[in-house]
């Protein structure tokens, strides 16, 4: 194999020279840059990464703990992840947590032995609903850097990125009252019990309460047959004329029902879910969504916990990340 005194050699600079190339650094200029990368690709070079960890005591590998990959929102974040750390030469291991607070513990547990460099950490719905949260404070307090996005605790100080869930869900359901002069306005929850949850309700809610109308919240679990209570609700409240959906997929199904009873969406119904772009493709009509930039949250939560990680004196911070109502169909 290519060594880097190899390189070094050929090229006629010092090996120091030849590393900080290699690794992009802001001391190399660009030509020497080129000319390094351009004779490490010819002739194969590969760093040898174990030399390279126990020189700088990094793995630059960070574990990345998931609730599911089964939503659309966990897996366009991982892709923004995936993308951001391959840019910043980092690698990933991903954990799915499947909901499961045993799961998420022993994966923070297996992976901090020293596997990797830090944690992006969604936490699991168990987790959040039995306030089980010590396998993460463990982790800070072992000098492991931990960053939470979208469902995250309040009480840990650790850097977050999330979205203004009471906001997002305050303008959408304003929109329906103002623009849509809607008055019987349904908010569909099936996650009512985690931190994103919670607020997303309190934002309906202060709307609602705002415009001097009723509120209205049907509330389904994981185990719910979601379209007969929506189907069954839809069918007992004949008056009710917009629906906000705070999740990802309650909102294609109350289309879906809506349209099933005879209900012109959105003459009789306008609807308003959750999700990304390519949410609107999964419904017809294409449904309204609060776009909550899944890609840009996984993307700046590589950042930040790198900055971290390159940091000797780094401060904790929380970024929010704008959400934008796109509009569809389902709205008038």
């Amino acid at each position: 194999m290519t060594t880097l005194k190899e390189l070094a050699k050929l090229l006629n600079i010092s090996v120091s020279t030849v590393s900080k190339a290699l690794n992009d650094s802001h001391e190399i200029s660009e030509i020497t840059k080129r000319r390094v990368n351009e004779l490490a690709d010819k002739l194969n070079y590969k760093p040898n990464r174990i030399a390279q960890q126990l020189k700088s005591n990094r793995t630059k590998t960070i574990g990345v703990i998931l609730p599911t990959v089964t939503n659309p929102f966990f897996a366009e974040v991982l892709h923004g992840i995936e993308t951001s750390a391959t840019k910043h030469k980092y690698d990933i291991i991903v954990c799915l947590s499947d909901e499961s607070l045993t799961k998420e513990r022993r994966s923070i547990e297996l992976l901090s032995n020293g596997s990797v460099d830090g944690f992006i950490i969604a936490v699991a719905r168990e987790s959040q609903v039995e306030e089980q949260t010590t396998h993460i404070n463990t982790a800070i307090s072992n000098k492991i850097p931990v960053l939470m996005f979208d469902r995250v605790v309040n009480e840990i100080l650790c850097d977050k990125v999330v979205v203004d869930d009471f906001q997002s869900v305050h303008e959408a359901t304003e929109y329906l009252i103002k623009k849509e002069n809607r008055k019987h306005i349904l908010l569909v929850s099936n996650i009512e019990e985690l931190s994103v949850g919670k607020l997303r309700i309190k934002g309906y809610q202060k709307a609602i309460e705002d415009a001097n109308l009723k509120s209205n919240i049907l509330k389904l679990s994981k185990v719910d047959d979601v379209e007969k209570h929506i189907h069954n609700y839809l069918k007992n409240h004949p008056e009710t004329d917009a629906i906000v959906s705070i999740d990802h997929i309650t909102g294609i199904i109350a289309i879906n029902m809506a349209k099933k009873i005879g209900k012109d969406i959105p003459k009789d119904l306008s609807v308003i879910g959750f999700g990304y772009e390519h949410t609107q493709l999964l419904s017809s009509p294409k449904i309204s969504i609060v776009h909550q930039k899944a890609y840009e949250i996984g993307e700046m939560s590589i950042k930040l916990l790198i900055d971290n990680l390159q940091s000797e004196h780094h401060k904790i911070e929380t970024i929010v990340v704008p959400s934008e109502l796109k509009l569809g169909e389902s709205t008038k």
